[in-house]
């Protein structure tokens, strides 16, 4: 009996776990988003008033779209945007796999047993 109690809990650990993965993950994509919200609107801020005040000095219209200092104001925080994608989004699991990191923690764990069976193994011995 206590043995199926003992696999009752690991089963409920196992649901908690997944759970407390999957609302992690729901976090972090809501927290990119909101990361893409505030780069479009606050450089869209940014640009259109560097170009409305831009083109009511008479610069013209392509040059004031092509201010190097403004395209410094987007191009930083892509770049981290991006970043922030690729970690959230898993981008890189083409490369590795999908299960790459479950593989691993399974060689590790594997590689750990193997070695405590050898100490064990050893100590019988002597």
């Amino acid at each position: 009996m206590v043995g199926i109690t003992k696999i009752m809990e690991t089963n409920k650990y196992k649901e908690e776990d997944r759970y407390i993965k999957a609302k992690k993950k729901v976090e972090d994509i809501k927290g990119f988003y909101w990361h893409l919200f505030f780069y479009l609107a606050v450089n869209g801020f940014i640009t259109v008033s560097k170009v409305i005040s831009d083109i009511a000095e008479g610069v013209p219209v392509l040059n004031a779209i092509w201010d190097m200092p403004l395209l410094f104001t987007w191009g930083p925080w892509g770049i981290g945007l991006l970043i922030h994608g690729v970690v959230v989004f898993d981008a890189f699991t083409f490369l590795l796999g999908k299960n790459w990191e479950e593989r691993k923690i399974k060689q590790f764990i594997d590689q750990d047993e193997q070695e405590k069976g050898l100490i064990k193994n050893q100590k019988l011995w002597k």
